[in-house]
């Protein structure tokens, strides 16, 4: 648990930084940095999407995921679950839940974290999720300028969810495909594509209720791919 403790510990500092930056930053240059945010989800979306082999597997996923999500209603909870915290804060930033979710999304949806996660849980190697670290916490400090404090919230999650996957490596990462990896990696980019394209405000994608495809692309992955 060492790589995603640091991690934790990156998400606070560089969210911390960028509060101090953001708070003397003209809006103009809010967002600009906002736009960019947008633009470097969409090419680390395409990057990771592109990399997937089974296209169906992906698109299926994709589909159930989306019926399952709207089903649950995941948007709604967890907005919800944003604005309580929110309130509970008493923070006056209307970007609040999406700074949180955003954050939580481009944090932990990327291949780094899974196989990270996996390098730690099964070897107790943290290496790749000390990279990580860096890289999210200079991530965080360009993340909290465009969207303030609900960034800094967003280590919470990261800490659970890339906890919980570590742990969970370490009890049956033998038994996890490195091919399930890479398609469940690319179904995640498809995820982020849909993100970039909300923080560029061309549409309104509720790419939370997608999430329930990366469990979905490795039981159909069993299924149909031997």
């Amino acid at each position: 648990m060492i790589g995603t403790l640091v991690n934790f510990g990156a998400v606070i500092i560089g969210s911390t930084v960028g509060l101090i930056i953001h708070r003397n930053l003209p809006k103009r240059y809010v967002q600009l940095v906002f736009q960019i945010m947008g633009l470097f989800t969409l090419v680390l979306g395409f990057k990771m999407a592109l990399e997937g082999k089974q296209l169906l597997i992906m698109i299926f996923s994709l589909i159930l995921g989306g019926l399952l999500g709207e089903v649950l209603k995941i948007d709604e909870w967890i907005n919800s679950l944003g604005d309580r915290i929110k309130k509970m804060t008493k923070s006056k930033n209307d970007s609040f839940t999406e700074g949180l979710v955003t954050a939580f999304l481009l944090f932990c949806v990327g291949s780094m974290t899974i196989l990270g996660a996996i390098e730690e849980g099964m070897s107790g190697n943290p290496e790749l999720l000390l990279i990580k670290s860096l890289m999210d916490g200079i991530s965080a400090i360009a993340l909290t300028v465009a969207f303030g404090i609900g960034v800094l919230f967003s280590a919470i999650p990261l800490l659970i969810f890339q906890g919980g996957l570590t742990l969970l490596a370490g009890l049956a990462g033998e038994f996890i495909n490195p091919v399930i990896i890479t398609e469940v990696t690319a179904t995640g980019g498809v995820i982020l594509i849909g993100l970039g394209i909300n923080l560029l405000e061309i549409k309104k994608i509720k790419v939370v209720n997608l999430l329930p495809a990366m469990l979905i692309v490795p039981l159909l992955m069993e299924i149909f791919v031997k």
